[in-house]
């Protein structure tokens, strides 16, 4: 705590001492101003201008510093000055003194309170900053909620000062009003608590009610102005309709069949998405298969003299084929309709917020509608717009599993997490790959190590890595291609086989009716935080929703699409993106969640950072692997962990443990005090709490156990 805050803490609680010491308090009683109503009442009358100065003042003091007396003031200034002139005083009076306990709490404790609870305090941070006036509004209509308790709570969260004041001045207008109208009636009043009869608190709980009940009736009116032109089916065929088949479409349709509700998928393609298909599956089938040629490499590490292996990449890439072939009956046809989902081949265009229009595969053509549709679309690759790019021609990650010949000298486009694990893939079954970024590091998105660390292991297994290589145009000479690109001011021609175009991917948005219905879009579909568009019923999903375009966000934005389309307007969840993990399967292969230290500092986020590295771990020599580290951010002093990431051997595994701690609000304390099986890659987890503990070890505390270990020794 700084200088000033001691110092106004010191002045706030010398006058509160000095209130409760000379008993103050016994001034602002209901009978000491009966005994002296009559002489407050002449010196009012003789010097109404310096006693209405004195009551004001007195009022803001007595609210700013949260003391006690300010509804007997309040009946006071009724009394006094009447009912028009003591409402003027005590609304302005009553206002500006909250507002100075508001700025005291916030000066005082709202930095320390939002550091050290910060992620626990996310979703009401948001709400008030969205919506904090008509909350405060609510709050100040009811008065059996302590309006000095509120005053000070308030000021602990992001609420403008502005606002806080004229919605305090409008919302305690009600309360103030009944207790200066009975002010003018103080001879007939015992007790401040008398004024507020059962009935009359019954009003103000209904008038409290009532904002919430005109937000409703509000957003009721909006969403029929949205459906204005709209005409609403009579009846409804399906509860819901989902409109893609990836990760995202899947996890809803399968909720909604789980709940019984009738519901019907439409995929154009292939079941499983992007995924299955052409994604996760397919490319960590072959980055296994260039593992084991890796190790093949690598044999004299393992006191194997040498080792070889003889393939042909059409089998390796027949391989991949056949996994995706054996993991396809999960994501199958046959096992959704068997789970009460109605499944239907064919492309899909909503026509109406509650219809959309089916061609099947086959031909035929059908229009079905529904209370709420979700929008489960996904992505596909971006390709950048350089001169000459399809004169060369090009593979992405979707077409790249149609190569049957391995290129001789492959051009990998972009430096993200699939250009990465394809680049080293590629590599290892033997081609000679450049990759190229514009950027000054590949895997952008992590911390500079991370990405230093990963491009030392790319060169040193021959690949050509790039960077601030920025892409100009693509030419064929004499038969051969070449990428002509810029680099320091200098240009640099690089020749190539094949080029595979990994920059990026853009949401599926065009041909299903967004545009003719008004859905706003940008590079993915505008959702709320409920995932709902434009139209409350119609949601969104997945990669075509973004923030995040990994497979189990889209299962996890799934949940919160399929509970909040089938029970709104009786229940709905906001999307929590509070714990999101991700990893990229390259070697030394890298997981993260939470915040990196990049990342931190961007935010100005305190913290305090704890690394062990792996290479000083037993498993991991005993497996030659002795490579990597995991970093753990935490906030500073305590053992809440804000990020984690870890670099080396099965970092996608170990990072489990992490997520499950963010996620539970454990500590690194509790991962400390957890047995870990040994020799085993997990202890990691455990060695990197261990370093933090013994960087916040008691000192002096331990300072005094050594004194007392020695004096039982008799030496001290």
């Amino acid at each position: 705590m700084n200088i000033r805050r001691l110092l106004l803490l010191a002045a706030l609680a010398a006058l509160v001492l000095t209130y409760f010491g000379l008993d103050l308090g016994r001034f602002l009683s209901l009978d000491y101003f009966k005994s002296q109503q009559a002489a407050i009442e002449a010196w009012r009358a003789a010097q109404p201008l310096k006693a209405a100065l004195a009551f004001f003042v007195a009022y803001v003091a007595v609210t700013g510093l949260s003391l006690p007396g300010a509804a007997v003031m309040t009946l006071v200034g009724g009394a006094v000055f009447g009912l028009f002139w003591g409402l003027l005083l005590v609304s302005f009076a009553s206002s500006l003194g909250a507002t100075l306990a508001f700025l005291v709490s916030r000066f005082l404790l709202r930095d320390w309170v939002q550091k050290r609870f910060g992620d626990r305090l996310r979703a009401i941070n948001a709400g008030v900053e969205k919506e904090g006036g008509f909350y405060l509004f609510t709050l100040r209509l009811v008065p059996v909620f302590p309006f000095f308790v509120i005053n000070l709570l308030m000021g602990l969260t992001p609420i403008r000062t502005w606002t806080f004041y004229w919605v305090s001045q409008i919302g305690m207008l009600a309360g103030t009003l009944v207790y200066v109208n009975a002010g003018t009636q103080l001879a007939k009043i015992d007790s401040p608590a008398g004024i507020l009869s059962p009935a009359l608190l019954g009003s103000f709980v209904l008038l409290g009610l009532f904002p919430l009940i005109a937000k409703k009736i509000v957003g009721t009116l909006a969403a029929r102005k949205v459906y204005a032109g709209w005409q609403r089916p009579a009846r409804f065929d399906r509860n819901l309709i989902v409109i893609g088949a990836g990760s995202a479409g899947l996890v809803t349709a399968y909720i909604a069949a789980a709940v019984k509700a009738k519901v019907t998928l439409i995929e154009k393609h292939r079941l499983g998405g992007d995924c299955l298909n052409t994604g996760c599956v397919p490319s960590k089938a072959l980055i296994r298969s260039a593992k084991l040629l890796s190790h093949m490499r690598r044999a004299q590490e393992f006191g194997i003299r040498s080792a070889r292996a003889e393939f042909d990449f059409a089998d390796v890439m027949e391989r991949v084929q056949r996994v995706i072939r054996t993991v396809e009956p999960h994501d199958s046809a046959e096992r959704y309709s068997g789970l009460g989902v109605e499944v239907i081949e064919g492309t899909a265009t909503i026509v109406s917020p509650w219809e959309v229009d089916i061609v099947r595969n086959s031909g035929e053509s059908e229009r079905l509608s529904a209370r709420s549709i979700v929008i489960a679309t996904g992505a596909r690759p971006f390709i950048p717009p350089i001169p000459g790019i399809e004169a060369v021609g090009y593979f992405t990650s979707d077409t790249v599993w149609e190569l049957r010949e391995l290129p001789r000298r492959l051009l990998v486009l972009g430096g993200g997490p699939i250009g990465c694990e394809l680049t080293q893939a590629f590599a290892r079954c033997g081609a000679s790959v450049t990759q190229v970024q514009h950027g000054p590091r590949i895997m952008v998105r992590e911390d500079p190590e991370v990405s230093e660390l990963v491009m030392q292991r790319f060169r040193a297994e021959g690949i050509a890595v790039l960077v601030n290589h920025e892409a100009r145009k693509f030419v064929i000479e004499d038969g051969e291609k070449i990428l002509v690109a810029e680099h320091q001011g200098q240009e640099v021609r690089i020749p190539f086989d094949a080029l595979l175009v990994a920059v990026g991917r853009v949401a599926n948005i065009a041909g299903y009716g967004l545009e003719e219905l008004g859905i706003a879009t940008g590079r993915t579909i505008e959702t709320n935080d409920f995932l709902q568009t434009k139209y409350p019923n119609i949601y969104a999903a997945g990669d075509v929703a973004g923030p995040f375009q990994f497979t189990h966000t889209a299962a996890h934005q799934a949940w919160y699409a399929a509970v909040n389309s089938l029970f709104d307007p009786f229940r709905k969840f906001r999307a929590d993106y509070s714990v999101i993990p991700w990893a990229t399967f390259v070697e030394p292969e890298v997981a993260r969640v939470g915040i990196n230290e990049s990342e931190a500092r961007e935010r100005n986020i305190a913290h305090e950072v704890t690394v062990y590295g792996i290479d000083d771990l037993d498993r991991a020599i005993a497996d030659g692997e002795a490579h990597g580290f995991i970093k753990v951010l935490t906030v500073p002093g305590k053992d809440r962990i804000l990020g984690v990431t870890i670099v080396g051997e099965h970092a996608g595994d170990l990072i489990a443990e992490y997520v499950l701690a963010m996620r539970q609000g454990i500590g690194l304390n509790r991962i400390l005090g957890t047995i870990h099986i040994y020799p085993t890659l997990a202890e990691a987890n455990k060695y990197v709490a261990g370093n933090w503990k013994k960087a916040h070890a008691p000192q002096k505390l331990l300072a005094w156990v050594a004194r007392f270990h020695a004096w039982r020794l008799g030496q001290a």
